[in-house]
């Protein structure tokens, strides 16, 4: 329930962005130092690096068949590096990276 409005809300730019003809460079400057999308995606990017590590860690349990400590561990990684790499990108979108 989380993460569905932040989709939504995703998706629907998206869908308005491309219908719209806008370029990145549009899009960045529609961006950059707004606080309110820098506030939304960061929180979309706190919501799907928890989401995914608890789908992740299934799969791996029963595609690879790795003890649940392990998958756990990898999945918590991968959470992490998801987490880094897309802080980092609101960051820079945001105009908050120089």
């Amino acid at each position: 329930m989380v993460m569905a409005p932040f989709v939504l809300v995703h998706v629907g730019l998206i869908v308005y962005a491309v219908r719209s003809g806008l370029t990145a460079q549009a899009l960045l400057a529609r961006t950059q130092g707004s606080t309110g999308w820098i506030a939304f995606y960061g929180l979309f990017v706190v919501a799907v690096a928890i989401h995914v590590p608890i789908g992740v860690r299934n799969v791996l349990v029963e595609w690879t068949r790795l003890p649940r400590g392990a998958a756990s561990v990898v999945s918590a990684l991968f959470g992490m590096l998801l987490l880094l790499l897309g802080l980092r990108a609101v960051a820079a979108v945001g105009g908050l990276m120089s």
